[in-house]
């Protein structure tokens, strides 16, 4: 029966099909007109992933609205709403078959696949955005796995930013903070509430302990930027600010990106300045479970050669 919903990749010209009256519609709706334009039965309707949790529909409607986000052909003007662009009627338009291999003639959309972005694993390197082949045979089910682990965590990434730029400033700082506790620095919460008054005082968001004792302190900054790139005068003005308080130490973290000249600042200064920009932070969140929760688990298990060891 799975075999009779079409991949994400074939209903992308659906998605944008229900788009195409130029309406914003929430995800809920998209996912009811493209079943509609289908004709899905409900049996195909209630046919759920192996976990349960998640229909194939909905799992493949969604995946291809964010492929199609990713290449410009959509895009979400508020968390949860799609519209589509002119980029996507012109491919509607064009007649050509709309797939992953239509979606690279645009940059973003190389950007989100490509192995630019690279982070370090035990095995070597792993592409940050990973391309998930269901047709290559030359890949193991562990590296498809490992990649599709991948893929969804940097969709995740995004879906964090975009989410923090919905909040306010003062929401921001106290995420930082709450980032930094569940990364082992400070004694408490109550501690990270009081660092939080210092939002106005001389350009610091939040002070929070280096340890439980208390011993050295960290200074932190919050710039809840979008498309600005931090440039070197406000990395400047926090070295100001970290004079103020005799602070040797800080941590500047922004949703958007450092200059180049920002980054070389930091390794020509005698303070000890961590820059942490949007990618960074929103790993260090889904790495250290700040504003994600778990919703599947996936045992991969091995053959325990103990068990099976004669004496």
């Amino acid at each position: 029966m799975v075999d009779t919903i079409p991949s994400y990749e074939e209903m992308m010209p659906s998605v944008l099909k229900v788009l195409v009256d130029g309406q914003q519609k929430p995800l809920k709706q998209v996912y009811d007109d493209v079943a509609a334009l289908y004709g899905f039965s409900e049996e195909q309707l209630a046919l759920t992933l192996p976990s349960g949790k998640l229909t194939y529909v909905r799992s493949r409607v969604g995946w291809a609205k964010t492929y199609l986000v990713k290449a410009g052909l959509i895009q979400q003007p508020k968390r949860g709403i799609c519209e589509i662009t002119n980029r996507g009627r012109e491919a509607l338009a064009s007649g050509q078959l709309i797939n992953n291999d239509y979606l690279s003639l645009f940059d973003t959309f190389n950007d989100f696949r490509s192995s630019h972005h690279e982070q370090s694993t035990d095995q070597g390197k792993v592409e940050r955005y990973a391309s998930i082949s269901h047709n290559d045979n030359t890949q193991t089910p562990t590296e498809l796995m490992a990649q599709a682990f991948s893929a969804l965590n940097s969709a995740l990434a995004d879906e964090l930013l975009e989410q923090i730029h919905t909040l306010s400033p003062k929401f921001f700082e106290q995420l930082v903070v709450d980032l930094m506790l569940a990364m082992g620095y400070g004694g408490s919460q109550k501690d990270a509430g009081q660092a939080t008054q210092y939002s106005s005082d001389g350009g610091i968001d939040g002070i929070i302990k280096e340890d439980k004792l208390g011993l050295e302190s960290i200074y932190l900054q919050a710039k809840r930027y979008r498309d600005n790139t931090v440039g070197r005068p406000d990395i400047q003005a926090f070295a100001g600010a970290l004079d103020m308080h005799r602070a040797r130490k800080g941590v500047f973290i922004t949703i958007s990106n450092f200059s180049k000249d920002a980054r070389d600042f930091v390794t020509r200064i005698e303070k000890r300045i961590v820059l942490i920009d949007g990618h960074e932070l929103a790993t260090l969140m889904i790495d250290h479970n700040v504003g994600v929760s778990t919703r599947e688990l996936y045992a991969v298990k091995a053959i325990d050669s103990d068990y099976f060891a004669e004496e």
